[in-house]
């Protein structure tokens, strides 16, 4: 299975590209203070260019991929990596792992079940999850800029650097295996990638609310050793 799909390790590599029309986004969801939690978003760029640094993961991607292909049924068209026997669909899948792995470069990726997280999404999907998360954010946004619309700006910017409606859209739900935010006080999470084929070029968002109880304040107030032994001697086990 692995001797008949090709290579392509060799030009799936990502760069970080600055584009300066992210930085007045970037710099009103950098710690945002709504209260009880904070709101910490962020738009990046990433060229699908050869650099050289992500091969090990992008072989390591690949191999699992096609292990999965080659474990599938060729009956079962509900599989999940069905569509990845297309190669172009591989090799969208590991740039936006690659993408990931820029995003968060503390979390390894190399061990996650990348396919069972991506799915495509409409552009509706993306201004409805931004105005329901970003709902009192987008009120200060307006009360310092004017009266502008937050998802309005940040439209603007990224058709701007990705040409929006050539784009795919895709969203990355990850269980706990998968999670960089896992047991970090996040409140919720939220990954879109903007995937220009011609351009060759990814634009990512996240964005994530953290519970200011459950960050610091939650470790320190951890029970000690003997606390949790007289919790679990109350215990009705």
């Amino acid at each position: 299975m692995r001797g008949a799909s090709g290579s392509l390790h060799k030009t799936l590599n990502m760069k970080f590209l600055e584009y300066t029309p992210f930085d007045s986004i970037n710099l009103f969801l950098d710690n945002l203070d709504l209260g009880d939690c904070t709101i910490r978003g962020n738009l990046e760029a990433f060229s699908c260019k050869h650099t050289g640094n992500d091969r090990r993961l992008s072989i390591s991607l690949e191999h699992e991929i096609l292990d999965c292909l080659s474990k599938s049924s060729d009956s079962d068209h509900s599989s999940p990596v069905e569509h990845l026997s297309c190669r172009s669909s591989r090799k969208t899948l590991i740039y936006l792992v690659l993408t990931l792995s820029h995003m968060y470069p503390d979390y390894d990726f190399s061990a996650v079940r990348a396919h069972l997280f991506f799915k495509e999404e409409e552009w509706e999907s993306f201004k409805e999850m931004t105005d329901t998360y970003l709902s009192e954010a987008s009120k200060q946004w307006a009360a310092t800029n004017e009266g502008t619309s937050l998802l309005d700006s940040m439209t603007n910017v990224i058709d701007e650097v990705i040409k929006i409606g050539e784009s795919d859209i895709y969203s990355y739900n990850p269980d706990q295996d998968g999670d960089p935010f896992l047991e970090k006080g996040v409140i919720w999470s939220i990954n879109f990638f903007f995937y220009n084929r011609k351009l060759k070029r990814v634009v990512s968002f996240r964005c994530s609310c953290i519970s200011k109880i459950s960050g610091d304040d939650f470790l320190t107030s951890a029970p000690s050793d003997g606390e949790e032994e007289d919790a679990l001697i109350d215990m009705d086990i």
